[in-house]
């Protein structure tokens, strides 16, 4: 599942182009960024307010199992980090 700032249209209009069954959420009213740490809160920055690329695993019970925060949004989780932390998931 994914979680995105965008409105809920939006993200629809992207599942409808791009012909994604991913589950996606908005959280266009911020407020389960600040909750996992996935906002940029200095009032001095540029982007303040703005969503961090984040990672997160939690099971079934609402464990995070997983958290990984970017510095920056254009900083990606190589595939192989992913895939790791699902297996040390579900273990």
């Amino acid at each position: 599942m994914g979680v995105s700032t965008d409105h809920y249209l939006a993200l629809a209009a992207w599942q409808k182009d791009q012909k994604s069954r991913q589950l996606l959420l908005s959280d266009m009213g911020r407020k389960m960024l600040p909750a996992y740490g996935a906002m940029q809160t200095d009032e001095a920055s540029p982007v303040y307010r703005y969503a961090k690329r984040a990672y997160f695993i939690i099971d079934k019970s609402g464990t995070v199992k997983f958290v990984k925060v970017m510095d920056r949004g254009t900083d990606l989780l190589e595939p192989n980090e992913v895939l790791a932390a699902l297996k040390a998931a579900a273990s």
